[in-house]
């Protein structure tokens, strides 16, 4: 393989990367609100088990603000890359948490977001640890 060609598959597996992290983060931050800021009669329209308990709401919704700002922020700016890298992990975390609490609720059939996310965060993770890292500002 050219050089040349290498270069093309490295920008274009970078921008995958990117556009999987944009999705994430988005993903997050609406969670985020949806947790934090808006009426919790509404969040329970989305989340049946919201009204049962506030306060995973709240905790899970300033997981989701972090996670959201972390994936993308310190890759964007350059500083303390591998912070994203963590970030990808710990919504690799949370979706398996996601999953088995929603199992734990009888409520399987709405699991496949949260399966959807983790393979998007595990393929950042291998991304950017393996074949297209964030290099630090020269």
């Amino acid at each position: 393989m050219t050089t040349i060609a290498k270069s093309k598959k490295s920008k274009g597996l970078n921008v995958v990367l990117w556009t999987a992290q944009g999705l994430i983060s988005l993903t997050l931050i609406w969670a985020a609100y949806a947790k934090l800021i808006q009426p919790i009669e509404e969040t329970a329209k989305m989340l049946p088990w919201a009204l049962d308990n506030p306060g995973l709401l709240k905790l899970t919704g300033i997981i989701d603000l972090l996670g959201g700002i972390g994936i993308i922020l310190p890759a964007a700016f350059k500083i303390q890359q591998k912070l994203s890298v963590f970030a990808a992990y710990g919504t690799i975390v949370l979706m398996i948490a996601a999953s088995i609490f929603h199992i734990s609720r009888g409520e399987s059939s709405l699991i496949g977001m949260n399966i959807f996310f983790l393979i998007l965060a595990v393929f950042v993770v291998w991304g950017r640890t393996k074949k297209a890292p964030i290099l630090p500002k020269q």
